[in-house]
């Protein structure tokens, strides 16, 4: 399955735990792979398959939610997801101790 990856503009409000509130209502959108908040950054990187799912679909599961910014942000383009680095890879996850 080819993927996508995109990010998305978050409302300024999104911190605490909210991040991860953010992740499970874009992980539960049928073809979303990931999902990762950034909260600095306030914004959402997403992989997606984009025969299930796109970026305005998932910009309107954010506004539903209250999770959009007012004044929306450009959506930054689809790229596909080659497995290489860039600005729309996916930050990894782990733990620092």
């Amino acid at each position: 399955m080819p993927t996508s990856r995109t990010a998305l503009p978050l409302s300024s409000q999104v911190c605490g735990g909210e991040h991860l509130t953010v992740e499970l209502i874009l992980s539960d959108v049928e073809g979303v792979v990931t999902a990762c908040v950034n909260v600095v950054t306030e914004m959402a990187y997403v992989e997606y398959d984009p025969a299930l799912t796109g970026p305005e679909a998932l910009f309107a599961v954010l506004k539903r939610a209250g999770f959009a910014p007012r004044d929306r942000e450009t959506v930054r383009r689809d790229r596909p997801s080659a497995g290489g680095g860039g600005p729309l890879s996916l930050p990894r996850r782990g733990w620092i101790s």
